[in-house]
C-alpha cells in the first residue's frame, strides 16, 4: 500500500514487534530485548558523536567507486580503533550471503586474543565483555547488526545525493539535500507489518491472515502529495516539515522512529562537507546508474570525481 492515510492507520495501529524491527529481529534464536537494543544503541551514538567531534580532514580521497568509498571511509570514522574482527564485521562483502556472515563471525568468535575491554569504540568494548564462545559469537553478531547499517545508510543516502544532485548549488543546505534525496531513494523503501487484528479493522479489504507491506518509494513520489514528485528540488524542503507531511517515511512513523535517525544525518552531513569543499561530483561520462531492488535502497556503482 502507498496511501498516505491508511499507511498512517496501520504503523499507528500498534508497535512493530521483535520479527518486523529490521536491526533487533531474534539473532541466533534469541530474541533482543529492548534494553539490550536501547543500550546497543546508546554505545553506538556515543562513538558517533565522537567521530564527529573530530576536527574535519585537510584532505580524503572520495574518488572511486560509491557506496563503497564512503561506506569505508565511516567504518574508519568511526570504528577505524576496533580490533579487526570487529571491524571485519562492518565489511561490505558479508552481505553477499548469511553463510559467509556467520562463517566470519564464528572465526571472529574462536580465535586466541580476545580483545579486552578497554580497547577500541564504545560498541567494542561493550562487545569484548562476552566471555563464552557462545557470548562471542552473539556479541559479534549484534556489533554487525548496529555497526554495519550506520555505514551502510549514510553512504547510500550519500551516493543517492551526489547521483541526483551533484554538483549542488551553494544557497541549498545539506540536510535539505538529504531529506530530497530520502524522498526519492528512501533507503529503507518497504515496511513490513505482519497479519494483526488490529489491521482487519482498519479496512475491510483486510485479511485476519493478511501481512501488509507499506511503500514509502511510491508515497514519497505521489503526485497528490509532491509537486513535480519526479524532481530533485531540495529547495522544497524550506517550506515542508519531514516529520508532518503526509506519506513521507523514510525513517518510520511518528510513533517509532528509526532510533538511528540522529545519527545518519550528521555523519552524511559531514560527508557533503567534504565532498562539497572538495568538488566532488559523479564522473561527467557516467549517466546510468543501477538501483538493486533489494533490502537497502541503494544507486550502486557511482563513479565520482573531483
Amino acid at each position: 500500500m502507498a496511501d498516505p492515510v491508511l499507511m498512517d492507520e496501520v504503523l499507528g495501529a500498534r508497535s512493530a514487534t521483535e520479527f518486523e524491527r529490521p536491526t533487533f529481529k531474534p539473532l541466533t534464536g534469541r530474541s533482543i530485548p529492548r534494553g539490550e537494543a536501547s543500550a546497543l544503541m546508546q554505545a553506538v551514538g556515543q562513538d558517533v558523536r565522537v567521530a564527529l567531534r573530530t576536527p574535519m580532514e585537510e584532505r580524503v580521497d572520495f574518488s572511486g567507486q560509491w557506496p563503497q568509498v564512503g561506506h569505508y571511509y565511516l567504518r574508519d570514522l568511526v570504528f577505524g580503533g576496533d580490533p579487526r574482527r570487529m571491524t571485519a564485521m562492518v565489511h561490505r562483502s558479508l552481505e553477499l550471503t548469511p553463510k559467509l556472515t556467520w562463517a566470519v563471525v564464528a572465526a571472529g568468535a574462536g580465535l586466541p586474543g580476545w580483545p579486552s575491554v578497554d580497547t577500541g569504540s564504545a560498541l567494542a568494548r561493550r562487545t569484548a565483555a562476552a566471555s563464552t564462545y557462545e557470548d562471542r559469537r552473539r556479541a559479534l553478531g549484534l556489533y554487525r547488526r548496529v555497526a554495519a547499517p550506520i555505514c551502510f545508510t549514510v553512504a547510500a543516502m550519500v551516493t543517492g545525493a551526489l547521483w541526483l544532485g551533484s554538483p549542488f548549488d551553494d544557497e541549498v543546505s545539506n540536510e535539505h539535500i538529504l531529506l530530497e534525496t530520502l524522498r526519492l531513494l528512501p533507503v529503507s523503501w518497504n515496511l513490513l507489518r505482519r497479519a494483526s487484528p488490529e489491521f482487519t479493522a482498519l479496512d475491510d479489504r483486510f485479511g485476519a491472515a493478511d501481512d501488509l507491506l507499506l511503500l514509502p518509494l511510491l508515497s514519497h513520489r505521489d503526485p497528490a502529495l509532491w509537486e513535480a514528485p519526479a524532481e530533485f528540488r531540495p529547495q522544497r524542503w524550506r517550506d515542508l516539515d519531514p516529520d508532518t507531511h503526509p506519506g513521507y517515511l523514510p525513517f518510520g512513523h511518528s510513533n517509532e522512529r528509526c532510533w538511528g535517525r540522529h545519527m545518519v544525518m550528521p555523519l552524511a552531513s559531514r560527508m557533503l562537507d567534504l565532498l562539497r569543499r572538495d568538488g566532488y561530483v559523479v564522473s561527467a561520462q557516467q549517466t546510468k546508474a543501477h538501483v538493486p531492488l533489494a533490502g537497502l535502497l541503494e544507486v550502486v556503482d557511482v563513479r565520482v570525481r573531483r
